[in-house]
């Protein structure tokens, strides 16, 4: 690997640069709070080549709207649903405006013909 091509990683969401430690002192959480939502399956962390847990910046906001709703009273495993919940349902309507504008654009060549 290049110098150039650690430096692509830095943009990239998914890509797991952050140690359990760094993650939790930027999310202002416990390492036991990452561990509790990775029990819950709410984002799994890769493993360093040591077994190292590593969580990219996607997880990390993932584990911030989590910690938010814990902060606010939520249990850890009913804030993982609702995260989780609400993930699906971003996919879906992204997903549903897709069909539509294919619909749409359908319908417009329909009408050209």
């Amino acid at each position: 690997m290049t110098a150039g091509d650690s430096y692509d990683r830095l943009d990239d969401d998914d890509y797991p640069a952050y140690t359990m430690g760094r993650a939790a002192a930027m999310l202002g959480a416990t390492q036991g709070f990452l561990r509790a939502i990775g029990e819950a399956r709410l984002i799994t962390p890769l493993r360093s080549a040591g077994g190292h847990r590593r969580y990219s910046r996607y997880q990390l906001r993932i584990a911030a709207r989590a910690r938010e709703l814990v902060d606010q009273g939520t249990p850890v495993e009913a804030a993982c649903r609702i995260v989780i919940l609400e993930d699906q349902l971003e996919e879906a309507q992204r997903i549903n405006t897709e069909y539509r504008r294919a619909a749409e654009s359908a319908r417009s060549t329909d009408d050209e013909a």
